[in-house]
């Protein structure tokens, strides 16, 4: 196969699902995606070996994630990305908008916490650092509003509508760099909204809503403004091969549609989990209330007798 000056296919067939689908195995996000694997699978081994449950959802919820990292990073998804923009869309918006959620909703930090053993008095290991960070002050400015936000919209305005993107696409680092960085943007834009794993930042359900919401829109605009641009808008994508059989606004208008499709997707399954975790803990408080009201019942009940007795003793 051909290859441009920065290692860009340039005779690529005509993107079928089948050709786009086939294994290559790119080697960083391949073995980061085995470690992490192996890794959480330690964990849910060592719970069980101890006698602990791990809900199963969890499970297959991380699993799927990592083998979603898998799907559009080693496979041909990845090569179409370097020159078709629609096909590096749906790179940035599944890496940035679907994988966390799969990711967080399988609770890996939790994981960690329950599986890594304590050090002991006076020692630090692998659980007191990661308590240490989930408590640091780095932890609390990274997942708050104020961060998240920006930085999961400057991940699509600053980068497509500034020359970022070209000089990160020139180099097989920069490309590697760029995708690491919207899976990095994603996870902590949703790990306070989603709210699985402890973290610095827990707003209530009402507030984790509105986070959700206040960087949605801004994925609809991109989109528009991309489908509405008369020239092409990155230089990386303005002439794709012609064994693809695809114009540049072609492309450029199919990547438009994708960034607007995925703004509402991904909304709704948090929107949905948000729902029900919300349901759950009405239902844990409220049966809280009833053992509190049934301690206090027995209490008066003990001091109604108390007195009857007292009375029965005087007579």
């Amino acid at each position: 196969m051909d290859h441009g000056g920065h290692g860009t296919p340039t005779d690529l067939p005509p993107f079928t699902l089948g050709r786009g689908l086939a294994f290559t195995g790119e080697p960083f996000f391949l073995s980061a995606s085995l470690l992490v694997l192996v890794l959480y699978g330690w964990g849910v081994a060592r719970l069980h070996r101890r006698g602990d449950a791990w809900p199963a959802l969890r499970t297959v919820a991380f699993v799927l994630g990592v083998l979603t990292v898998v799907l559009v990073m080693c496979t041909r998804l990845n090569a179409y990305g370097m020159v078709l923009f629609s096909v590096h869309m749906v790179q940035h918006m599944v890496l940035s908008m679907l994988v966390p959620i799969l990711l967080l909703l399988g609770a890996p930090v939790t994981l960690a916490l329950r599986a890594l053993p304590a050090a002991g008095r006076g020692r630090t290991g692998p659980r007191e650092l990661l308590v240490r960070l989930l408590h640091s002050r780095y932890a609390r400015v990274i997942t708050h509003p104020a961060f998240t936000v920006p930085l999961f919209i400057a991940s699509l305005y600053g980068l497509y509508f500034t020359p970022l993107v070209d000089v990160l696409m020139a180099s097989k680092a920069g490309h590697i760099a760029m995708n690491a960085h919207f899976l990095a943007a994603g996870l902590v834009f949703f790990w306070p909204i989603i709210g699985v794993d402890p973290g610095p930042h827990r707003p209530g359900h009402v507030m984790r809503m509105l986070e959700l919401f206040a960087g949605m829109p801004f994925h609809a605009f991109f989109g528009i403004a991309l489908m509405m641009a008369s020239t092409p808008m990155i230089d990386t994508y303005a002439d794709p091969p012609a064994s693809l059989g695809v114009s540049a606004l072609t492309d450029q208008n199919a990547a438009g549609g994708i960034a607007w499709a995925f703004s509402e997707v991904p909304s709704v399954l948090v929107l949905i989990a948000l729902l029900f975790q919300w349901h759950g803990s009405e239902q844990r408080q409220a049966r809280r209330h009833d053992r509190q009201a049934d301690r206090d019942g027995d209490r008066e009940l003990a001091a109604y007798n108390a007195y009857l007795a007292s009375l029965h003793s005087r007579r």
